[in-house]
């Protein structure tokens, strides 16, 4: 199993970090609030852990997306 992880930048509107983890993660407004604050907080946050052809399904999804609307925001997968 692995982690799906965000990853903290100064770029990066707290807003859209929301966005990605309702859209990608399912999380609803208030869970995917927190894990934002962790993220920002913190440097890093869990949105998950997933079987790893998910987890790096997931990581292509949110990066994919990131760049389409021009943020550095990254996502990355560690070994649980």
């Amino acid at each position: 199993m692995y982690k799906v992880l965000l990853l903290n930048d100064d770029y990066t509107p707290m807003e859209f970090v929301i966005v990605v983890l309702q859209r990608f993660f399912a999380m609803d407004t208030e869970q995917a609030t927190r894990i934002m604050l962790k993220v920002h907080n913190e440097g890093r946050g869990v949105c998950g852990v997933f079987p790893r052809d998910i987890a790096a399904t997931k990581v292509e999804q949110v990066s994919a997306f990131a760049r389409q609307h021009q943020h550095p925001l990254a996502c990355v997968m560690e070994e649980n």
